[in-house]
């Protein structure tokens, strides 16, 4: 697989199909979309900030070096699970940050931004930065559209009606209680995260830096083993990367989750604009700066698919500016607060485990006029 650049340029919104908005003005996605990049790019939020991310990578670097080394000293005792989890919040630290930097967010050039994601996401994650990187393209491209976004593929839990319909029926007595094995599912997320990369890394299709990506996954992967196996005997190093990899999945689903699910999902042929299509797919997550540490940006994910190459520090400032501009063009933006999200990340897949969820029937995509693009 090629992994595909996150930036303005591979996100064109105006290669969007043409919409009738709820005035009936053709193409008036794209106008509106070019206003609001003006008035953000005027502002200067697209401006990157190489010295608060480097700040942050060397601070979560140390940090995690700290807790590796503390974990030798401390030796065989069952006060490692403890460590566990402090190197499970620093590496999901972490990969917030690679998730930025595979977005071209951290510097300028692409060639910085892609070997910093590389070394953060391969070599200190354990992940493949390609597999992370195609797949999230593609979910940028198309959030939340059937057939098109990757993230409804989901495998554990079904996205949508249609994925219900394809269960068996053990997968269907499970999935009829999605909405609540969802969250215990996300203690598995970790271990999932790395499979894939190796599958992706040593499978047979290749790709640009496929050796060097190996390299750094055999290093982190099997050092990381050996130095707890050393360290710790059988069982409490099992502990302690159990503990770990569980713990660093539940937060990655829990900062990931309430992005889009149980936001209105497209259907494959439908066409929205993409100022439309990236707002009504998304959901904010409501509260201060704590929240944003928290959810490493994530909660601003509006202002993020907005604008993919936007740095963390700039989409707090960009979202009074977004939610004002989507307000007064009659265009629905949810922010809800973060227990408020879940509550409805799980009533949506009830409802789709159940059959009783239409995601295709939401107002607030029901309310445009879809047009197919035009030909010729």
């Amino acid at each position: 697989m090629t992994a595909l650049p996150l930036d303005p340029g591979a996100l064109d919104p105006h290669s969007a199909a043409r919409t009738r908005g709820p005035r009936g003005r053709a193409g008036s996605g794209q106008t509106l979309y070019a206003e609001l990049a003006a008035q953000v790019r005027g502002m200067g939020l697209l401006r990157r900030r190489p010295g608060w991310y480097l700040t942050r990578m060397v601070a979560g670097t140390l940090l995690l070096a700290g807790l590796l080394a503390a974990h030798v000293l401390l030796g065989d005792t069952w006060w490692q699970l403890l460590l566990a989890g402090g190197v499970a919040v620093v590496l999901t630290q972490l990969a917030f940050l690679g998730h930025d930097a595979a977005h071209r967010q951290v510097f300028t050039g692409g060639r910085a931004n892609d070997w910093t994601a590389l070394v953060l996401i391969n070599l200190l994650l354990g992940m493949s930065h390609s597999w992370w990187t195609g797949k999230h393209s593609r979910h940028h491209g198309n959030p939340n559209r059937e057939g098109r976004d990757p993230d409804l593929g989901s495998r554990a839990v079904a996205m949508t009606p249609a994925a219900m319909a394809a269960r068996t029926r053990p997968g269907s007595w499970l999935a009829r209680k999605q909405g609540w094995f969802v969250f215990p599912l996300m203690l598995l997320e970790g271990l999932a995260l790395h499979a894939h990369g190796l599958r992706v890394v040593f499978g047979r299709r290749g790709f640009r830096r496929r050796w060097l990506e190996a390299a750094f996954l055999v290093l982190r992967l099997g050092g990381y083993v050996a130095l707890v196996a050393v360290v710790l005997p059988p069982g409490k190093a099992a502990a302690f990367l159990g503990v770990q990899l569980g713990l660093f999945g539940l937060y990655m689903g829990l900062a990931f989750a309430p992005n889009h699910i149980g936001m209105p999902v497209l259907p494959r042929e439908a066409e929205l604009d993409f100022l439309r299509k990236q707002v009504l797919t998304s959901r904010n997550i409501a509260g201060g700066r704590a929240v944003d540490e928290l959810m490493g940006g994530l909660n601003l994910q509006i202002e993020h698919h907005l604008f993919p190459s936007m740095p963390r520090p700039h989409l707090r400032l960009a979202r009074p500016v977004v939610e004002a501009f989507c307000r007064r063009h009659d265009i629905s933006y949810a922010s809800p607060s973060l227990l408020t999200a879940y509550g409805e990340v799980r009533r949506y897949l009830d409802g789709v485990g159940q059959r009783r969820a239409d995601p295709f029937s939401c107002p607030f995509v029901a309310r445009y006029r879809l047009v197919a693009p035009p030909t010729g």
